[in-house]
């Protein structure tokens, strides 16, 4: 393989990159607004959800348990009557309404134990759990410390000390943004790769590049090179500007090291983009391949969920592909500083896979260029 003709060929797939205008917008909205967005709609996170209450009652306690919701877990609470409480339910308005019985306050002094209805919309899975719960602890707080007359923090038998490590503020908005950028890295490389090859194709370039004196290797390591390094620069630019800039999330190890990792995960991924194209005929089959292997990619990798939740198959299932590592080794380092000494089998495993994924495309290029 001569250098200058890789080196080459791979400028002129960042030129053919240049004249591509929808493929620089999605490269831009992935390493920008995706991240923003991932960090800031976490469906997870119960941030001013919906409230409605029914007072019936009209009471201190009823006063003092609807000024208790507030934000940012709650919106406003909406006082409404109970003939609107199942029609505002039923529009998708509110996700949770309580309804407080009349007498309640005096049944509560009585002794007696008063029951508050509370309504809850279970289509927004995440919310309606979470939720719960936290309406569940605020009534019953409001209402112990207006039995007690002050407030008052319960006396435990066993003294719970907690630690919050790598996010000390429990923001989850650190985690979305990470876990995106990571997932664009993973997206991007296929797609670029892959599309490269096929634009060859349907332009008639790919041709030209076979009356010319290069090889299959070198062509095919211009396009991994040039693709590669389009999304490793682009990462490294979120990661600066975008995360820690903007976000300003921290960023707990080394960047460089991140940066290496995501270079061997860029050669197995590119290698994977290759493969796919030769598979593929036009640019609508590549798109369909690409909802088979990126979905479950991104869905069993543990970037979404942890491995150790899934079926004991699926995870040794999943040790074939180079995502998995990938997300072990950027948690490791992004979110926990781990350093070189924690990482170095995920680092071994993302070379041997992408040596493997080199040679199959490979294969699998020359057959391409014959047909």
């Amino acid at each position: 393989m001569r250098i200058f003709n890789t080196l080459h060929l791979g400028v002129k797939e960042l030129r053919g990159l240049t004249r591509d205008p929808m493929m620089l917008v999605l490269i831009v909205y992935a390493f920008t607004l995706s991240i923003y967005t991932a960090s800031k709609a976490m469906p997870e996170t119960l941030n001013r959800a919906a409230i409605a209450i029914v007072d019936e009652d009209r009471s201190p306690i009823s006063s003092r348990i609807i000024t208790a919701f507030n934000p940012p877990y709650f919106s406003i609470p909406k006082l409404i009557s109970q003939s609107e409480m199942d029609r505002r339910m039923d529009a998708g308005v509110d996700t949770f309404a309580i309804d407080i019985p009349p007498e309640f306050q005096r049944d509560l002094l009585a002794g007696r134990s008063p029951a508050i209805q509370l309504n809850i919309d279970a289509t927004r899975m995440s919310q309606a759990f979470t939720g719960g719960r936290y309406i569940q602890s605020i009534i019953d707080s409001e209402i112990n410390e207006f039995l007690a007359h002050y407030r008052s923090a319960a006396i435990l038998p066993v003294d719970l000390a907690l630690r919050a490590r790598f996010n000390p503020t429990l923001n989850k908005s650190w985690f979305g943004s990470i876990n995106q950028v990571i997932t664009a890295v993973t997206m991007l490389s296929i797609i670029l790769t892959g599309a490269a090859l096929i634009r060859e194709r349907e332009h008639g370039t790919i041709e030209h590049l076979l009356v010319m004196p290069v090889t299959p290797l070198e062509i095919m390591v211009s396009k991994i090179w040039s693709m590669g390094l389009v999304v490793l620069v682009a990462s490294g630019l979120a990661l600066l500007f975008v995360v820690q800039g903007l976000l300003a999330v921290r960023v707990e190890g080394s960047v460089a090291l991140f940066l290496f990792g995501a270079a061997l995960q860029l050669f197995a991924t590119t290698c994977m983009g290759i493969f796919l194209a030769t598979i593929a005929g036009t640019m609508p089959q590549f798109g369909l391949l690409l909802i088979l292997i990126l979905l479950p990619l991104q869905a069993l990798s543990g970037n979404v969920t942890p491995r150790e939740s899934m079926p004991e198959i699926i995870q040794n299932l999943m040790l074939a592909a180079p995502n998995t590592h990938f997300v072990i080794l950027a948690q490791a380092v992004l979110f926990r500083g781990a350093g070189f000494d924690v990482i170095w089998p995920q680092l071994v495993a993302l070379l041997v896979i992408g040596a493997v994924f080199f040679v199959f495309s490979l294969y699998r290029f020359k057959r391409f260029l014959l047909m």
